[in-house]
C-alpha cells in the first residue's frame, strides 16, 4: 500500500527547527501558512484552525509535545494536505498533560471522510514506540522522510 502521509509531505511542506513562535495561535498561523503557500487551502482555513483552538480549547494537542491542527472540512480546502513544523523551542498550547508541543502536523481535508488514508497513515506513524521522541530529533527533510519510510515498512 502506498503510504499517503510519504507522499504529501514534500519538502515545501516541511520545517525544522522553526524559531520564535509564542503562543498556540503562532503555531497554528504558522503551519497552516504552509498549506496556503503551497496552494492547498485557502488563507481563511488557517482562521478556521485558530478559531477552533479559540473555541474548543486544547483539543488539538493529541499526544505529549504533539499537536495536530485543523478545522471542519469544506470549500477552503483545495485538496487533502498535510504540513510537518518541528518547533526549536516548545509552546504550551494550555493542554492540562500533554504541553509543551514541539511536533505540529497540519491537517486540511476536503470531506470528513476524505483524508482517512492520510490519517491512517499518521496514526500509524505516531503508534510507533518512541515515534515522537525520534520526530523531535530528525534535522534534515531526508531524516524525516527516512524515518517515515522505515515506520511504513515495519
Amino acid at each position: 500500500m502506498e503510504n499517503k502521509l510519504r507522499q504529501m509531505l514534500t519538502r515545501e511542506m516541511v520545517r525544522l527547527e522553526v524559531p520564535a513562535l509564542l503562543s498556540p495561535e503562532d503555531v497554528i498561523r504558522y503551519s497552516g501558512k504552509i498549506l496556503v503557500e503551497a496552494g492547498k487551502v485557502e488563507e481563511q482555513y488557517v482562521n478556521e484552525m485558530i478559531e477552533s483552538y479559540r473555541k474548543l480549547g486544547p483539543y488539538m494537542v493529541m499526544a505529549p509535545g504533539l499537536a495536530m491542527p485543523h478545522a471542519r472540512p469544506g470549500g477552503n480546502v483545495k485538496e487533502p494536505c498535510i504540513s510537518f513544523v518541528k518547533l526549536k523551542e516548545p509552546v504550551n498550547f494550555r493542554h492540562p498533560c500533554n504541553d509543551p508541543v514541539k511536533i505540529v502536523f497540519a491537517l486540511g481535508g476536503v470531506s470528513d471522510n476524505g483524508h482517512i488514508e492520510l490519517l491512517q497513515d499518521l496514526s500509524s506513524l505516531l503508534a510507533a514506540d518512541k515515534m515522537i521522541e525520534k520526530l523531535s530529533a530528525v534535522n534534515t527533510y531526508e531524516e524525516l522522510i527516512e524515518l517515515i519510510e522505515k515506520e511504513a515498512r515495519e
